[in-house]
């Protein structure tokens, strides 16, 4: 009796949990770009393109470009985009490709000289841009023809069958901002600014009236070497505002001090009063820039530090990118739960799950947190899972390897299975997570921070390995990194080739089974199905360091969501690449009074069965 009073009232737990999203306004329920009526599931490499075709393995700290080497567009040839392809992706996020500011001398070429004082690191942060309608200089061959080579980058990637996403940074700009190279009759950011106003509407920029910028006291920006342009002092009068909402002519060292906040309506000093009517200037010349860039092919957005930037904007320059290129794919970097419905409905297709979701697996990895932690994720991301956007690692993410994350790329292997097949939204690998990358150094700017460096030039040691002189063909891995290479390459394929992960649904067994008080199910162990009218899959991981011997059960609520007959099922190994436990086909009672499926689950792994 008291079983039976645990399973109805479980039961009735998760079938209110389903009559609650079913009752969710349909502003709330955006219906997501990897709905059941798109073929894939995106698949996202992002790639540190600098570093990405760097063979140079000298990797001296704060090193030149010269002593470091730097990756070029050619270096990303057929046999890179090809191998990429045949892992399971669908897209690439080629960073850092707008103009930014850095320390190497182009002033041959017509760019000029950026200051020292204002730029991290000698390669400069991506992040930090120049020139909106112009290209790394660092990129390119042959510097004048910089435009050009991208576009012959764009279109390898379409040759080989992926979608080319590049970065959007609407929030700021380099403090040396100017645009050589706009297309005629479009104005700079500021040109027709008044600076004798702190805030007006239509400025593009903050001011700081009557104050001149102070660089921050005691930066030091090449550590010990020189620059020409390295003395303490940068013109700047009247000082703008700091790109993280610093008014003050002298923002501190910890700030983003060689950026600047771009205006887009909001006087942040008289209560955030907001001025969207008539549409600001900022608004129609940040569209531009999109459309600018979607009119070169470009496939999609990954939008900087979106939710600095008012969610109006988004709705208004969205609807008009995608009103010319409605293909054209939006990717938020938002950190703030409580803000991602409203920027779905803006129009923005994925979110970085980063707050939640990453956030709790690196914990879990590190013993700091339990699955039940998961349970609570799906339930407040109802109706919105499909527009989430997964990872474990990326260019501001420690990497996986390193002791500051879990000291081992195969504890991350349950994560990896749950971040790929959970929902139908997209994935993403940032380039050396797959071989294992610790990210160790001190590069220069970045630090031993056990981050792969977006300040410094460097090589890449792990990453260099499978690329190989250029080869791409992981001629220097060591066995066990093409194995971990093998494990990515299958579940990324996985997502290429799964209805239930592509277009089917999700159905938690976590909550049942941990409340159920089944035997050996743990706090280490997450279970879940996913579904679809021609496949059923079944995911049992198991997080922890000690192997797991569990009971997986499942409700008939369950079974009658997946229209399938309760009485008998086989089970079948569908997917299990140690293959160190094999099924074979068996009838097996998985609710009720039943047993349930009876697993043994490796330390930091899974099984992955088919239910008939």
């Amino acid at each position: 009796m008291v079983n039976k009073y645990i399973n109805a009232v479980i039961a009735f737990f998760i079938l209110s949990l389903l009559l609650y999203q079913c009752s969710q306004p349909m502003e709330q329920r955006k219906q997501p770009v990897s709905s059941q009526e798109k073929i894939t599931k995106p698949v996202i490499y992002q790639m540190m393109t600098r570093l990405f075709g760097n063979k140079v393995q000298n990797n001296v700290p704060w090193g030149t470009v010269a002593e470091n080497g730097v990756g070029k567009f050619k270096d990303i040839n057929q046999a890179a985009l090809g191998e990429l392809k045949s892992m399971g992706f669908t897209h690439v996020w080629y960073t850092g490709v707008l103009e930014h500011a850095l320390l190497t001398d182009y002033t041959a070429n017509g760019i000029p000289l950026d200051d020292a004082d204002v730029v991290k690191g000698r390669a400069g942060s991506p992040y930090a841009i120049k020139d909106y309608y112009d290209i790394n200089p660092d990129l390119a061959t042959d510097v004048d023809n910089r435009m050009a080579e991208f576009n012959d980058l764009v279109r390898r990637s379409h040759d080989n069958g992926l979608k080319v996403l590049i970065d959007f940074v609407p929030n700021h700009v380099a403090r040396s901002y100017h645009s050589d190279a706009k297309p005629d009759g479009v104005k700079d950011l500021g040109e027709d600014d008044d600076l004798q106003k702190a805030f007006d509407p239509n400025n593009n920029f903050y001011y700081i009236t009557g104050e001149a910028f102070q660089v921050p006291e005691g930066y030091n920006s090449l550590g010990d070497n020189e620059h020409p342009t390295k003395d303490g002092k940068f013109d700047e009068m009247p000082a703008k505002v700091t790109g993280n909402n610093v008014f003050s002519a002298s923002p501190s060292v910890n700030d983003w001090f060689e950026t600047v906040k771009l205006n887009y309506g909001i006087d942040y000093q008289n209560g955030e009063q907001t001025h969207f009517d008539p549409v600001p200037d900022t608004w129609k010349k940040m569209t531009d820039i999109l459309r600018y860039w979607a009119g070169k092919g470009i496939d999609g957005f990954r939008c900087d530090m979106a939710e600095m930037v008012p969610k109006e904007f988004w709705a208004y320059a969205i609807d008009q990118v995608n009103a010319q290129f409605p293909d054209v794919v939006f990717v938020a970097e938002i950190y703030n739960p409580n803000a991602y419905r409203d920027y779905i409905n803006a129009g923005f297709d994925f979110l970085y799950d980063k707050v939640e979701l990453y956030d709790t697996l690196k914990s879990i990895i590190r013993n700091g947190a339990t699955t039940d932690h998961l349970t609570q994720i799906w339930q407040r991301q109802e109706g919105i899972s499909d527009n989430m956007l997964t990872f474990l690692e990326n260019h501001d993410e420690q990497r996986i390897p390193s002791p500051d994350f879990a000291g081992d790329p195969w504890k991350a292997i349950p994560s990896m299975i749950l971040s790929a097949t959970m929902h139908r939204g997209a994935v993403m690998i940032y380039f050396g997570q797959e071989v294992g990358e610790p990210g160790l150094g001190a590069e220069g700017f970045s630090g031993p921070d056990s981050r792969t460096t977006i300040f410094d030039y460097w090589g890449v040691p792990e990453h260099q390995k499978w690329m190989n002189n250029g080869q791409f063909d992981g001629g220097q891995l060591s066995d066990d990194q093409v194995r971990l290479r093998g494990f990515y390459k299958e579940i990324l394929k996985l997502c290429n080739e799964s209805d239930a992960i592509r277009t089917g649904e999700f159905f938690d067994l976590h909550y049942y089974n941990r409340n159920g008080e089944f035997q050996g199910y743990s706090d280490k162990v997450y279970a879940y199905l996913r579904y679809a009218p021609s496949e059923t899959l079944l995911f049992v991981l198991n997080f922890g360091d000690q192997a797991a011997s569990c009971n997986v059960k499942i409700p008939k609520l369950a079974f009658d969501m997946m229209e399938m007959p309760q009485d008998s099922v086989t089970i079948e190994d569908f997917y299990n690449w140690n293959k160190k436990q094999v099924f074979t086909s068996e009838q097996i009672q998985l609710y009720g009074n039943g047993d349930g499926l009876r697993l043994e689950v490796f330390p930091n792994s899974y099984q992955i069965l088919k239910i008939r």
